[in-house]
């Protein structure tokens, strides 16, 4: 099928609700492994579409069916989790929920990653293939998933995906990016960077402030590792190589003048290929035991709580993918070629491996064109200084042209990976 799909000959009359629904889920969020509310709309929605509708797969994940004969099955993603951050949008529909962690703090919660608007798109991509069976032939598995890079995409699959839905000959997803709405791109081969994170237990001595000389002070022994990391990829990485050390989280203490006994670090970190990867993290380890053996602290306790492997794209079916999408894009060079991989990471690549199959992943752009005076294409995956991007609590796609570009390219990309009727 081509660009002009009759598939969207009703995504018109679909774009009001469509954009209502999205505002909703916005005003919404739910953390990771709590999206109850989010996937009770999500099947309510395929149900009432005629999807043969899975809840509960990898805990919160929901899986819709749709056939309409013989042809190719196509497997279609869109992560449904929201973050831990406060919404400083300003907008009318912007977050106040609060929600509790694992570890029962309570924090604020914002879609401060695009995934309402990847479920909005996908749930708008389901609505026009359930409508209009007669202009195609295969199947379609509709994936709503949890826990985007925290453990989602394992979760599903460990709950015997394999085994319960038809089998896909490839698997489609998009991302929100804070570029300017109307542009898109992908890249064949590793699209985005491998992702591990650790969690550091410094093992101080603690006392009273005004005596130090009798504690292991674990505040300064954190304080030394943290500047201490930072070194690990501007001296020990080659230029031409990419890899991103953070320390997203430092907690310690409870008093002024009380010393604790320990420190808590979290620590993330990303990389573009196996043997940087495997260069940082020793590096990051070595950091953290010889700070501590330098300070006077006990042995540390370093877990790998996380890791997701490269996202890679397969080159053939990408090739395939961009040029069709190339189409939807209004005017020509809107549909790039991402230079490089991204720092950022993702856990779609692992239904693809897992399932033996190839691979797509795209960007497409969500920002107001406004706040970008001297857009440069070539900067698609990195905003300018001032332009809010993912994970911030600024972070304000707009709504319609958002969701209209993401039903086009989602709906566009199956149906032309799917047969004709």
């Amino acid at each position: 099928m081509t660009p002009s799909t009759p598939l969207l000959s009703g995504l018109d009359d679909l774009l009001p609700d469509l954009v209502s629904l999205y505002k909703d889920l916005h005003a919404h969020p739910e953390l990771s492994f709590q999206e109850h509310r989010t996937a009770s709309v999500v099947a309510g929605r395929l149900r009432k579409q005629g999807w043969e509708v899975t809840e509960q797969v990898g805990r919160t994940g929901v899986v819709g069916v749709l056939r309409s004969g013989e042809g190719p099955t196509v497997l279609l993603r869109a992560d449904m989790d929201a973050l831990p951050v406060k919404e400083e949008t300003g907008l009318p529909y912007a977050s106040k929920a609060t929600a509790f962690t694992d570890d029962g703090r309570e924090v604020p919660v914002m879609h401060a990653c695009g995934h309402d608007v990847h479920v909005t798109a996908l749930l708008g991509t389901t609505a026009l293939l359930a409508a209009r069976r007669d202009a195609w032939r295969g199947t379609v598995v509709a994936v709503f998933q949890p826990a985007e890079e925290v453990g989602g995409a394992p979760a599903m699959l460990e709950d015997g995906f394999a085994e319960r839905f038809p089998h896909p000959d490839v698997c489609l997803a998009q991302h929100t990016a804070p570029v300017p709405v109307g542009y898109a791109g992908s890249r064949p081969g590793t699209i985005m960077s491998s992702s591990d994170s650790l969690r550091v237990l410094l093992k101080g001595r603690g006392g009273h402030g005004s005596v130090p000389e009798g504690t292991v002070d674990p505040v300064v022994l954190a304080a030394s590792v943290v500047l201490r990391l930072q070194t690990v990829v501007s001296r020990e990485v080659a230029a031409a190589d990419m890899a991103v050390v953070t320390v997203g989280s430092l907690h310690t203490g409870t008093k002024e003048n009380i010393i604790p006994d320990t420190a808590e670090l979290k620590i993330n970190i990303r990389a573009d290929g196996p043997a940087v990867r495997r260069r940082v993290m020793a590096a990051v380890e070595r950091v953290v035991r010889l700070e501590s053996a330098v300070s006077g602290a006990d042995e540390p306790e370093i877990e790998h709580f996380q890791s997701y492997p490269l996202t890679r794209n397969d080159p053939e079916a990408t090739a395939r993918t961009g040029e069709i999408l190339s189409g939807v894009m209004a005017g020509p060079g809107r549909f790039l070629t991402l230079p490089r991989p991204l720092s950022g990471s993702e856990d779609f690549g692992q239904f693809g491996e897992a399932l033996g199959v190839p691979s797509v992943f795209w960007f497409f752009g969500t920002t107001d064109p406004a706040l970008f005076p001297d857009f440069d294409p070539s900067g698609l995956s990195s905003p300018p200084t001032g332009v809010p991007g993912a994970h911030s609590g600024r972070f304000a796609p707009l709504a319609e042209p958002s969701v209209e570009t993401g039903v086009r390219l989602m709906t566009t990309a199956a149906a032309h990976w799917l047969g004709d009727a």
